[in-house]
């Protein structure tokens, strides 16, 4: 029997239906519960009786002995068992960041997790720089670990502490030290007031040593051999500087800090490569940081980084004259080198991050032949999340533990191996190598983690050797934090 035109239309709005349905039926809330529970995954030291991931335990409690200090805490940054300053203070700055942005939209216990998540990470730093004119930017020997495949809590590898002492610069890791300590002093403001002061003094404390005593402290010849080629400073101390003080112009409200960031833009190449963000490259970031005094505030001396984060956000509309960021066929963000999903979530974060100062003051970004809002920003962020969380070519979900079908052999030690729960055995170096060879999924579940991701062809394959694409790292997690609880809130921008 002929369908009648009712009919008709009724089918073609059912079947539209199921394919929006389909396409935003993504639960933030229980991904956004997952990206924080990961860091306890990451944890150094001494767990608490709290701790979730259940399958970890304690490691590196003797950290820092050799120099008669406590350096126990912190993160290990991704698969293996270093814990570098670095990107573990980017990191910091990130989680703060997502509860200083995004913090009222959270749910209450997942805003009491997230700042257990910063305060792991924001204790460990204050140990970093509580001795004077001296900065302790990480534990480890790379080399021996990466030598091995080993769980944390069984490691006998080299636990080398690396310290920058004056006058030798580490402008950089004090830099970025200064903008997590800042940034954090924010968050626990409330919460914790006390705690907050003591945040913000020690990142006073950290910029004064990163500025006084200029340059990257991967030249330094003690550190050199065991910061890089892992995390050198291949871009330059300059933008931590100026992101150091712009955290602190933002905690302090104070005009010594708007001065340097006036006064040194020029100077420290606020201009150059603006449209980097990540561990090392901190100008995209800085711009939008600081874009909010001149869209909020009215701080016209400011306004070259109001045009940089703008110019930045102008490239990644590809309807714009200025569009020149690669998109996978599937629409992911793309850039070589490994670890792609690093840029997915921060470039996701800064976009909702300056589409609220948009929101906030009814304004638009001018990209030439293009208007572009803030609905067209939260959009597009809302698509690099729907991507990492199932919506790809592969329909597979880059959340370890989020949906049906996610990495089962990710390229880290701690998961990969025997729980010390259920193997509280000694495995030795090369003894965890049969575990790294094999084809099986990892026995431990690290819940939350996002891996490096896939290729420029949307192609993943699920290969523990591949760490380019199967490890996990905080600073990828860090900024989808925050980015998770926008849409927690807004599902549907």
């Amino acid at each position: 029997m002929a369908l009648s035109k009712f009919n008709l239309i009724f089918l073609f709005l059912f079947f539209l239906s199921m394919f929006v349905v389909s396409a935003t039926a993504h639960d933030y809330s229980e991904a956004l519960s997952k990206a924080i529970l990961f860091f306890e995954g990451q944890r150094s030291g001494f767990l608490p009786e709290e701790q979730r991931q259940k399958w970890r335990g304690h490691s590196g409690l003797s950290d820092g002995w050799t120099y008669n200090m406590d350096l126990t805490g912190g993160y290990y940054d991704a698969g293996d068992n270093v814990k570098f300053g670095f990107p573990m203070a980017f990191t910091t700055t990130m989680l703060a960041w997502s509860v200083i942005e995004f913090g009222d939209m959270m749910p209450s216990r997942e805003l009491r997790n997230a700042l257990v998540a910063i305060r792991w990470s924001s204790d460990y730093l204050l140990k970093t720089i509580s001795h004077p004119n001296r900065i302790y930017v990480q534990v480890g020997d790379p080399i021996s670990d990466h030598n091995c495949w080993e769980r944390p809590e069984d490691m006998d590898t080299s636990r080398k502490v690396y310290a920058v002492d004056a006058p030798n610069p580490a402008s950089d890791v004090a830099g970025e030290t200064a903008a997590a300590l800042a940034a954090s002093s924010m968050a626990f403001r409330s919460s914790d007031p006390g705690y907050s002061e003591t945040l913000l003094r020690n990142a006073v404390k950290a910029f004064q040593f990163a500025d006084t005593y200029r340059g990257a402290y991967s030249d330094n010849a003690d550190v050199r051999d065991g910061v890089c080629p892992f995390y050198c400073d291949f871009d330059g101390y300059q933008d931590e500087l100026l992101w150091g003080a712009a955290w602190l112009r933002r905690a302090t409200h104070g005009n010594d800090f708007l001065d340097y960031i006036q006064s040194n833009g020029k100077t420290l190449g606020a201009d150059d490569n603006i449209n980097e963000f990540g561990w090392d490259n901190k100008h995209a970031g800085l711009n939008v940081l600081v874009s909010k005094e001149v869209l909020e505030g009215n701080i016209d001396s400011l306004e070259s980084y109001k045009s940089s984060a703008e110019s930045f956000l102008c490239t990644l509309i590809p309807e714009t004259s200025s569009a020149h960021i690669d998109y996978t066929p599937g629409g992911l963000i793309y850039r070589p080198g490994g670890s792609n999903l690093q840029h997915a979530t921060v470039i996701a974060f800064l976009e909702l991050v300056y589409a609220n100062y948009l929101s906030r003051t009814s304004q638009t970004i001018n990209c030439g032949n293009v208007y572009v809002s803030a609905q067209t920003l939260r959009q597009r962020a809302k698509k690099q999340v729907d991507y990492i969380l199932g919506d790809n070519p592969l329909n597979l979900s880059y959340m370890v533990g989020y949906g049906n079908n996610y990495p089962q052999r990710i390229h880290h030690r701690g998961s990969s191996l025997p729980s010390i729960k259920d193997h509280p055995q000694f495995i030795a170096c090369k003894e965890g190598s049969i575990y790294f060879n094999s084809t099986d999924p990892n026995p431990n579940v690290l819940v939350g983690a996002i891996v490096g991701g896939p290729g420029e062809d949307d192609v993943y394959e699920d290969d523990r050797a591949d760490f380019r694409k199967s490890e996990p790292t905080t600073y990828i997690n860090a900024p989808f934090v925050g980015v998770l609880a926008y849409f927690v809130a807004n599902p549907n921008p």
